[in-house]
């Protein structure tokens, strides 16, 4: 018993011993090595401008500052964060390769990248714009493919450009001038594109204009100097400021104080034929048909006496120029020049044929082109010039020798109004349909101008020695050479 008893008392000190032994418990020190919150995630307000510099900078690899940037937070359907940047100048392949780059915004979700590849989180006109977009909506576990066809991407979108568009418009003056030179294009071609925000767009617009040859005006202020009666946004398509001055088309605009936008940009004209109105003033382009200047009832009364006293020259323009011109009519809008090509309101401006031929991928056969090339257009008279006016009592003649039924033609008044329609031609800014039969018609008028007869011909060209001939009688000399030269040897042997 006592040797039970003596185990039993060692079991028990062994347990004790293990009792006695300290527990081990393992403990997690988390160490946060980047304590800074993302910037977009923080108030706006207090968030530095270099801080915004430094993060555009790091994110986007530019080197310079933004033009401007806009930070905010999106609540509603979806909530989302963001800042988008405007960069001080385009990529150097923009527009060559426009639409087809990459866009620049930066996808977070929960603050976790996603991807920068989505194709429709900005519109291509606003491609430009960078930024960081950062929504806790969207779900996480699924694939970038997937997420892209997420319904709320398109609310984002929305609100993306309008966020952007009201960026650029709370430019101040200088850096404004600075981003129209650099995306002014970009613009245009969302008037072309969005149609919800084109009233935005449009107020963005700028366009040189006889007002300030050297400063491109806005929409607005062309309206706030308006006359008082006038309906219409008049503006003229040309290649650059000084021809747009010089076109016969302004003229009398000018000269009663009518202010007009001039569009020197190859994408100005297609820019305002989508967008037929501002603030409830139509556009008219001042090479085309419809332009009014004075619907008073004198003026109507003045012009229906001017169109009865040039009727015999507007209607021998119509039968002898038949292939030429649609109509002949008597002008309001010319002051000084004798005429113009006036195309009709649905038809191509000579601007515009201009940039239709120039185009890549134009075709010498397209059968839409050649419908608007082919369509005649509207010679208008200015019946107070001394040209015309001479043309007129020429043009009477002729009626007047009808009458009597003799058959009498005027080639120098033939002439004359071929000439006038080619450079009408030229200064809209159309092309000439036979450069060789113009030339021969200034000839001939160059001739009669200079006292020079029609039938007087060109000298002969005097017959020069061709180098055959030269040739022949290099031979020749040589030939006489070689006898003498014989004939000398054989006297020598004879000695």
């Amino acid at each position: 018993d006592e040797d039970e008893d003596e185990e039993g008392d060692t079991v028990e000190d062994e347990e004790d011993d293990e009792d006695d032994e300290p527990e081990m418990e393992v403990i997690w020190d988390w160490e946060v090595i980047n304590a800074n919150k993302p910037i977009w995630t923080r108030n706006a307000k207090e968030v530095e401008e270099e801080e915004y510099n430094s993060f555009y900078k790091a994110f986007s690899k530019d080197s310079k500052d933004p033009l401007g940037h806009v930070h905010f937070t999106a609540e509603g359907e979806v909530t989302f964060r963001s800042i988008l940047y405007i960069p001080t100048e385009a990529p150097s392949s923009f527009y060559s390769d426009y639409g087809s780059q990459k866009q620049n915004i930066k996808m977070y979700v929960r603050r976790v990248f996603i991807t920068d590849e989505f194709e429709d989180l900005m519109p291509k006109y606003l491609g430009f714009i960078k930024g960081v977009v950062d929504s806790d909506d969207l779900p996480l576990n699924v694939s970038r493919e997937t997420l892209q066809q997420h319904k709320l991407l398109k609310v984002i979108k929305k609100k993306l450009v309008r966020k952007a568009l009201e960026m650029i418009k709370k430019l101040d003056p200088e850096d404004f001038k600075k981003f129209w030179k650099q995306f002014g294009t970009s613009i245009k071609l969302g008037l072309m594109d969005d149609y919800q925000n084109r009233t935005r767009l449009a107020k963005l617009l700028r366009f040189y204009s006889s007002h300030d040859d050297e400063e491109m005006v806005s929409l607005l202020d062309y309206v706030e100097r308006m006359k008082k009666n006038q309906d219409h946004i008049y503006f003229m398509a040309a290649q650059s400021v000084e021809e747009a001055k010089q076109s016969p088309f302004v003229e009398r605009l000018l000269k009663r104080g009518y202010e007009v936008l001039y569009l020197t940009e190859p994408v100005d004209e297609y820019t305002i034929q989508n967008l037929p109105e501002f603030e409830d003033k139509k556009f008219q382009n001042v090479a085309k048909e419809g332009l009014k200047l004075d619907d008073s009832e004198a003026a109507q009364q003045l012009k229906e006496e001017l169109e009865e006293e040039f009727k015999p020259l507007t209607d021998w323009m119509d039968a002898s120029l038949a292939d030429e011109i649609e109509k002949a009519v008597v002008s309001d809008r010319l002051s000084e020049s004798p005429c113009a090509l006036v195309a009709s309101q649905y038809g191509w401006s000579g601007n515009m044929e201009r940039i239709m031929k120039a185009q890549a991928y134009s075709k010498s056969d397209d059968p839409q082109a050649s419908f608007y090339e082919r369509q005649k257009k509207t010679l208008e008279i200015n019946p107070r010039h001394p040209l015309i006016k001479n043309m007129l009592e020429r043009a009477q003649t002729i009626a007047e020798a009808d009458e009597d039924g003799e058959d009498f033609e005027d080639e120098t008044l033939l002439d004359t109004a071929k000439v006038l329609v080619d450079t009408a031609r030229l200064r809209s800014g159309f092309a000439l349909k036979d450069s060789v039969d113009f030339a021969a018609r200034i000839e001939r008028m160059l001739r009669a101008s200079a006292g020079v007869s029609l039938d007087a011909a060109v000298e002969e060209e005097p017959e020069l020695p061709s180098d055959e001939d030269e040739d022949d009688e290099e031979d020749e000399v040589d030939a006489d050479y070689e006898e003498e030269e014989e004939e000398d040897e054989e006297e020598e042997e004879e000695e």
